[in-house]
């Protein structure tokens, strides 16, 4: 399919058929497919714009995350826009789907400039919007952040991240993989370790170096049982407030391999002794309340790996709309 946008944007590659008059109560009939470059054009003030980044063989794990997603996109019927929890109804937002960043068939190099050109686009034509990238696997997270600092390169900006692993492993032995978003993004100039926060490590899925760069980078980091003896929410709040004093812009990246694996078996490198769901739906929407965070994704999920009832494409879903749930609550939390 060719590129209705330059940089690499392509249309969505699966869309629902949506209610004559725009709306809708399920979420497959709020959002609003982008298919041609008119419509793209028209929607300039948009609240939020969804991404899909369909890249897995930058993983180190087998990986089937590329075919998040579509089904992503797929599960939407299945959730209604309306949460009780915080008696928020979604459609008062305007929510878009621009489709897919086109992947080269072998080159991850190639894979990785689109995606920094499509996000860097992204940026610039929807300044105010939320923009949500929809990975793919963990690399994804330094090239949409680069796009957004070459869209906006005056802005500070710093990284709120849940994962169980930092994600810093050594560019010239791993590549830029799903191991070295966040050492890709210290080592490239784009982010200060200082202003990278990340919640959820646990257990014995880091190796001590990992730890030692991290301490020499002055990375923050809070392991998930130091975590849950302060509340997420309170840990969560108390980065946002420290970051939010250093930098213009935040990025929050949820690898959902910070879940135990009980709760995800949709994730290739899930582990014992994670977090739970509401653990991380609690985290996720004090960020989505934060006034400066502005873009998020959502990495490391493999459908493929999933169960017939699709528990963690459906938890996936559910981060993002609990994150918009927290966009909304913004303007409450304001007055």
């Amino acid at each position: 399919m060719k590129s209705f946008l330059y940089p690499k944007i392509n249309p969505p590659s699966f869309t629902w058929v949506r209610p004559e008059n725009g709306a809708g109560e399920k979420v497959h009939e709020w959002i609003q497919p982008i298919m041609t470059l008119n419509d793209f054009e028209k929607s300039r003030e948009a609240e939020v714009v969804i991404l899909g980044v369909p890249l897995s063989r930058s993983s180190i794990s087998a990986s089937g995350a590329s075919e998040f997603p579509d089904a992503f996109r797929r599960s939407w019927r299945s959730f209604a826009t309306y949460n009780l929890d915080d008696d928020v109804d979604l459609a008062e937002l305007t929510a878009l789907d621009v489709g897919d960043v086109p992947m080269h068939v072998t080159d991850i190099g190639k894979c990785h400039e689109n995606i920094v050109e499509a996000s860097a686009a992204l940026h610039q034509q929807f300044h105010n919007s939320k923009v949500c990238a929809i990975g793919g696997d963990h690399s994804i997270t330094a090239m949409m952040v680069k796009g957004m600092k070459q869209a906006k390169p005056l802005d500070k900006i710093g990284i709120l991240q849940f994962d169980t692993h930092f994600d810093l492993r050594d560019m010239s032995d791993n590549g830029p993989s799903n191991g070295t978003p966040m050492r890709n993004l210290i080592e490239s100039g784009v982010v200060e370790g200082s202003n990278m926060y990340n919640i959820g490590l646990h257990g014995f899925f880091n190796t001590k170096d990992l730890k030692q760069y991290a301490d020499e980078k002055g990375v923050n980091y809070v392991t998930l049982r130091t975590a849950r003896k302060k509340g997420i929410e309170e840990t969560v709040q108390h980065c946002l407030e420290e970051l939010s004093s250093k930098v213009d812009t935040i990025y929050l990246t949820v690898d959902m391999d910070v879940l135990d694996i009980a709760y995800a078996p949709g994730v290739p490198a899930s582990t014992p002794g994670g977090m739970t769901t509401v653990e991380l739906l609690e985290g996720v929407l004090a960020v989505g309340r934060h006034p400066k965070v502005n873009a998020m994704d959502i990495v490391c999920l493999d459908p493929l790996k999933d169960t017939l009832v699709q528990p963690t494409v459906k938890l996936g879903t559910h981060i993002f709309l609990t994150f918009l749930t927290g966009v909304i609550l913004r303007q409450s939390d304001s007055n």
